[in-house]
C-alpha cells in the first residue's frame, strides 16, 4: 500500500485516480455498445415477428429456432449491460475514494486514507471482475449471432437457384 507521506505531487495523486477513470470511460463505451446491441436485437426480433404473423401456419424450424437463439441473445446482452452497469458504479466509486483519499490527506489521519485507498481498491476489483463477466456475456451473445448468420446462409444456399 502506498504511504500517503511519500505523495509529494498532484501528479501522484492524479495516477491513483487515472487508472480507475480510464475504465470508467471505456466501460461506458462498452455500455453504450451494448445498448445498442440489445436494441438490434429487439429489432431482430420483431422482424421474426412480423415474419410469423404473415405466414402463421408455414411457421418453420427455421424460424422457431432463429427466434429462440434471439430471445437468448437478449437474455445474454441483458445480463452483460447489468454487470457493465456494475462496473461503471465501482470504477466510478473507486474514483472517488481515491480522489477524497488524495485531496484530504492532510486533514485525516493515515488509517482513515489507508480504509480510502483500501475501498478505493476493491471497488477497482469488484469493477473489473463484473466487466470480465459482462465481457463473457457479449462473447456467448455473439457467438448466437454467428449462429444465426450461418443458419440464414445454410438456408439461402438451399434454394433452387443458388450456387
Amino acid at each position: 500500500m502506498i504511504d500517503p507521506a511519500i505523495a509529494h505531487s498532484p501528479f501522484e495523486a492524479f495516477s491513483l485516480i487515472a487508472a480507475p477513470a480510464l475504465l470508467t470511460n471505456a466501460t461506458c463505451v462498452l455500455a453504450m455498445g451494448t445498448v445498442n446491441r440489445m436494441l438490434r436485437t429487439r429489432d431482430r426480433m420483431h422482424e421474426l415477428f412480423l415474419e410469423a404473423k404473415k405466414n402463421p401456419e408455414a411457421a418453420s424450424e427455421h424460424l422457431l429456432t432463429q427466434t429462440a437463439r434471439v430471445e437468448r441473445q437478449a437474455v445474454l446482452l441483458l445480463q452483460a449491460l447489468g454487470a457493465i452497469y456494475v462496473a461503471l458504479g465501482a470504477f466510478a466509486g473507486g474514483t472517488l475514494m481515491t480522489l477524497l483519499g488524495g485531496s484530504l490527506r492532510s486533514f485525516l489521519e493515515v488509517s482513515f486514507q489507508q480504509i480510502a485507498v483500501l475501498i478505493g481498491l476493491i471497488l477497482v476489483f469488484v469493477g473489473v471482475t463484473s466487466l470480465v463477466f459482462g465481457s463473457a456475456r457479449l462473447f456467448q451473445a455473439t457467438q448466437i449471432s454467428l449462429s444465426n448468420l450461418r443458419a440464414e446462409a445454410e438456408l439461402i444456399r438451399a434454394r433452387p437457384g443458388a450456387t
